[in-house]
């Protein structure tokens, strides 16, 4: 898709802030600090719409992107920082949880991983929630440009290993910085957006 018009439409904390514009959503999940909003902003050519923070933990809202007025980019609060306290950390799960659960018009979610580190149990966990409830989740190994070319299939392997994704075709490496990647998820959005 060609991105032109996208604003941060709704930043919601809690469930009745939603969007009701029928519009579809795709959320984007991942660790704190796993790079879901510099994969935001690399998608929809912006430099900073999508709020980035070299402290994990940041994001603790669901935020709305409106892109194209086509569908929603939906950014999620990160899982499992440890410097937020553990009431926090539960009010975050519990919000994520209704968010996911409970959103009809949530047609995709992507899960985000650092391409260098075996995904954790969180990340396990996610997946296999996703999986479970229908999601074809697409994993995109994030910070790409912070391992030798050389490495990439080994780390792809070991995550989709670790994940037990079937189809290789279904991670996707990326990096932020050289963009490498962008195009195969935007093929993989567009196919949603217009499936025929």
């Amino acid at each position: 898709m060609n991105v032109n018009h996208v604003n941060l439409e709704v930043v919601s904390g809690n469930a009745s802030q939603f969007p009701d514009s029928g519009l579809i959503e795709v959320a984007f999940a991942g660790k704190s600090n796993v790079g879901k909003s510099s994969l935001i902003n690399a998608l929809i050519n912006r430099k900073s719409l999508a709020r980035t923070s070299s402290q994990p933990g940041k994001t603790q809202t669901i935020n709305f992107y409106n892109v194209e007025e086509k569908l929603y980019f939906v950014d999620l609060p990160g899982y499992g920082y440890a410097k937020v306290s553990k009431k926090e950390r539960e009010r975050w799960g519990k919000f994520i949880e209704e968010y996911l659960h409970k959103r009809e018009q949530l047609k995709h979610i992507i899960l985000l991983v650092d391409i260098r580190h075996e995904p954790g149990k969180n990340d396990i966990m996610l997946y296999d929630w996703m999986v479970y409830n229908g999601f074809e989740p697409l994993v995109i190994a994030t910070k790409l440009d912070k391992i030798k070319r050389s490495q990439i299939q080994k780390h792809v392997s070991v995550i989709k290993k670790t994940l037990g994704v079937e189809d290789i075709h279904n991670i996707i490496p990326f990096s932020a910085t050289t963009k490498q990647g962008k195009d195969k998820i935007w093929e993989v959005l567009d196919s949603l957006i217009d499936p025929s």
